[in-house]
């Protein structure tokens, strides 16, 4: 049975400060209230329409065929690790994980390897049994391409889930969490078939510069980046 998560919005209450009195101003006075301000009242919040949401999030990922970025994961056993994303859409991935990892993921249109340096072993995938090959379409449309389960925002965020049955293994869940002021995607949770979850943020990303193509190579060694 699929599980569904909660999201909670946080609502910040104003606690007023304690009632004064003030001093008399001359011996014999009667003492004077002084006459409270009441707080603004605050603008309600209107969470987004889900259907604008998933309408955004499509034009977010529509609108530019390239990201590079910083990116730092927390994997299903708290492990913190972090590196340098580069996409090139369709089809075309990396993440190159800064050391003591020693993990490099290549997607390169048709295929996503997992390459240990240390090691020198490598398992490759098919994108289309991935949960995140969606985003590496030509052309994304979340209510075609998965089944949208819940689209939830607060003041700060706007968290669009969805399920992909295709994946290696099963079921995955993926939070998608968009930055509510611009809708840029900050972070995304994937819950593979056997539960684990694992956490991707993504920080100082840049939509405008290109990837150098040859890093998306499965064939060949890791490159000098040149994008830094």
């Amino acid at each position: 049975m699929m599980r569904k998560q909660a999201f909670v919005v946080a609502l910040g209450v104003f606690v007023a400060a304690p009632f004064q009195v003030p001093v008399a101003a001359a011996q014999g006075a009667q003492p004077a209230q002084k006459t409270q301000k009441s707080a603004p009242a605050q603008k309600p919040f209107t969470p987004m329409d889900p259907l604008v949401a998933i309408q955004k999030a499509n034009d977010y990922f529509n609108s530019a065929t390239t990201m590079i970025g910083d990116f730092v994961q927390i994997g299903p056993d708290g492990r913190r690790s972090e590196g340098k994303v580069f996409v090139q859409r369709p089809g075309k991935l990396r993440f190159e994980y800064a050391p003591p990892a020693t993990l490099e993921i290549v997607a390169d249109g048709l295929s996503v390897a997992i390459h240990d340096r240390k090691t020198g072993t490598k398992d490759v995938y098919f994108i289309s049994q991935t949960p995140l090959k969606f985003l590496l379409k030509d052309k994304v449309d979340l209510n075609k391409d998965v089944r949208v389960v819940n689209v939830a925002s607060d003041p700060n965020s706007v968290v669009i889930q969805v399920e992909d049955q295709a994946t290696f293994g099963g079921t995955s869940e993926i939070k998608l969490i968009f930055d509510a002021a611009k809708f840029q995607l900050k972070q995304w949770q994937v819950t593979d078939p056997q539960g684990y979850e694992t956490v991707i943020s993504l920080f100082n990303v840049d939509l405008s510069k290109q990837p150098d193509p040859n890093i998306f190579q499965l064939t060949q060694e890791r490159l000098p980046n040149t994008n830094n």
